[in-house]
């Protein structure tokens, strides 16, 4: 029986929990592009040029490509690498698009709004165009693959310049942070996406299915996007819109009953009370002079007397003591 209540009064917090907030709440924090994200992007960007261009002409980069591959980490530390396998699974598209759809799913349904589901949707699009592009764009041979010692690998047919799963583990996790609710949380959820990614970039050099210019670049094109994101929120909101509109007509079509759209609560003003003492006295009448004082003489008030100037009235009498009479049992003095 103890077992039971404590499982009920588990479950009860656990709905009471989701129906805390009826509707989409009024706090959801937007990312602006500011001038410090636009100074970001921009340094990101001439990062990425920087990379493309120096393995393009075979650069010291290239070099040290050679170097890391020739090294093989596989080898130095053979037991870690069963550990790694299954840790570079964090950087694959597949599994994290659904680990992270399932949570923002439920988040979109406990917020009552589609913007979490469509924020990341519109980041793996952007993820899938720009990298395929740069990939098939660019065909760089992996080290498996490697043909001629020292050469970059560029334009023979490969699709892993830069690294996708690097740029996936960047954007996958990193939304998690740009949808955070608050900026501690912003600020934990960031660091935690910056270090996963950074430990499946450096996987992927440890089994020798990259470049180290390839994790570079991933890292650089995933944070493109994720810097880009706030350009593309004006889609979103309107991609909201015309999904609910859509759904209210198939609700309508249905004749279920459509819910009324909230409307917004603006700022109350207050004003303050205003008590009588603080209003303005009314403006009187001019008295005509044809009026005589003892006209006004029942308005004046009565003079204020002290208690021992007042008369002393008999115990228990509420009557108000009279000159010409007497108390009983006494005798009235003679008149002169």
């Amino acid at each position: 029986m103890r077992t039971e209540r404590i499982v009920t009064r588990r479950l009860d917090r656990v709905f009471a929990r989701l129906d805390r907030e009826p509707e989409r709440p009024a706090h959801i924090d937007v990312p602006r592009m500011s001038r410090h994200r636009v100074v970001l992007f921009t340094a990101t960007l001439a990062f990425y040029l920087a990379i493309v261009w120096a393995v393009v002409i075979s650069s010291w980069l290239v070099r040290l490509d050679w170097q890391v591959m020739f090294f093989r980490p596989y080898q130095q530390w053979p037991q870690i690498h069963a550990f790694l396998d299954y840790y570079v699974v964090l950087g694959q598209r597949g599994p994290t698009a659904v680990m992270v759809a399932a949570w923002l799913g439920w988040r979109s349904w406990r917020q009552h709004t589609l913007r979490p589901l469509l924020t990341l949707a519109t980041s793996l699009l952007l993820l899938n165009i720009t990298v395929g592009a740069a990939k098939l764009g660019m065909g760089r041979l992996g080290p498996h693959y490697a043909t001629v010692i020292g050469s970059n690998e560029m334009g023979l047919g490969g699709d892993i310049f830069p690294s996708g799963h690097t740029a996936n583990a960047v954007v996958t996790w990193g939304i998690l942070a740009y949808l955070a609710s608050s900026p501690r949380a912003r600020r934990w959820l960031s660091a935690l996406s910056a270090v996963t990614s950074l430990g499946v970039g450096l996987t992927t050099v440890y089994l020798g299915t990259h470049w180290l210019s390839d994790v570079l670049l991933g890292w650089a094109a995933g944070l493109l996007i994720m810097l880009a994101l706030p350009w593309f929120e004006p889609l979103v909101t309107k991609a909201e819109t015309t999904l609910f509109d859509l759904r209210d007509r198939w609700r309508a079509r249905r004749g279920r009953p459509v819910p009324e759209p909230a409307v917004p609560v603006g700022p109350v003003v207050l004003t303050p009370r205003v008590t009588p003492a603080d209003q303005p006295a009314p403006a009187r009448e001019p008295v005509a002079t044809t009026r005589t004082s003892r006209g006004l003489a029942h308005l004046a008030p009565a003079p204020h007397t002290s208690r021992s100037e007042r008369p002393v009235t008999p115990a228990g009498s509420r009557r108000p003591p009279h000159a010409d009479r007497v108390p009983r049992g006494t005798t009235q003095p003679a008149r002169p």
